[in-house]
């Protein structure tokens, strides 16, 4: 069984790591609304979902 300083080391580490994903998706996000995609990730994700299904029925 880890140790509760354990347990507190890998909470800090996994904050860290979220922290890190969150400022690439906001950054991510960003770029995508600068290049056209008014929502952003939002509408990546739209855009990609139409381009599988048109690919699936062709």
């Amino acid at each position: 069984m880890k140790s509760y300083a354990q347990l507190e080391r890998k909470i800090a580490k996994l904050e860290s790591l979220c922290d890190q994903l969150q400022s690439e998706m906001n950054y991510v996000d960003k770029l995508l609304k600068k290049v056209g995609f008014e929502e952003g990730l939002k509408t990546l994700k739209v855009a990609a979902i139409e381009l599988i299904e048109k690919k699936r029925k062709e």
